[in-house]
């Protein structure tokens, strides 16, 4: 009998991180991979990488993240990185106005370069900061409402939500292939499996509703 190997036995979904200088995303991606505060944090030099193995409603599913810089000297080497891309983190800085008024170009590049279906949740990062706050809680919350994406306010410093940001956004991509929505057979999805046994994701109908209400978090 064939052994299953281990890249056939796993989702593998393809995660970006993306959004201005200075909004802590590469802080993020340490907090959700080392599960501590990234002291010694420069800007990121083009592109960085982190995967986590997680288990999502059941399922294992390996996140292979890539951390993208977010000066404007690097976009058009960080823009190729957006291919088949499933999922991404929207991060602004809660405390810096000019990070949250260049979320709508961040925002055009994902969907342009990466895939119109491509789920994202917007970050609000440094919660931990509120009393420097210049974005509404409110505000971020019209903002993501009309334009689809999930929202959540995160802290890299104290751990808030970071895990919540990633299993949130692998959860929803989850039920979109139980949904028929996603494709993974589909060239530059992000989504990769190769055993039969992963293929069979469509659960009975009230099951699937029961996995999406517990998602809906």
């Amino acid at each position: 009998m064939k052994q299953t190997s281990w890249e056939e036995r796993y989702f593998l979904f393809k995660f970006l991180v993306i959004g201005s200088a200075g909004t802590g995303k590469s802080c993020l991606l340490h907090q959700f991979i080392e599960n501590k505060f990234k002291q010694d944090s420069n800007h990121t030099i083009g592109v960085e990488f982190g995967s986590r193995v997680v288990n999502v409603g059941g399922k294992t599913v390996k996140l292979q993240i890539w951390d993208t810089a977010g000066q404007e000297r690097f976009r058009s080497v960080t823009r190729s990185y957006y291919r088949g891309a499933a999922g991404a983190l929207l991060v602004y800085d809660i405390t810096s106005r000019e990070t949250y008024n260049a979320l709508t170009n961040w925002l055009t590049d994902a969907r342009t370069l990466a895939s119109p279906n491509i789920v994202i949740i917007l970050c609000g990062n440094k919660k931990d900061l509120d009393a420097d706050r210049e974005v509404t809680f409110l505000e971020a919350s019209r903002f993501a409402q009309e334009n689809e994406l999930m929202f959540l306010e995160t802290s890299a410093l104290t751990g808030e939500n970071v895990e919540e940001g990633f299993l949130k956004c692998a959860r929803t991509i989850l039920n979109k292939i139980d949904s028929g929505e996603l494709d993974p057979e589909r060239m530059g999805s992000g989504i990769q499996y190769g055993d039969a046994s992963l293929r069979q994701l469509r659960q009975p109908r009230g099951t699937a509703t029961q996995n999406k209400q517990q998602c809906n978090c």
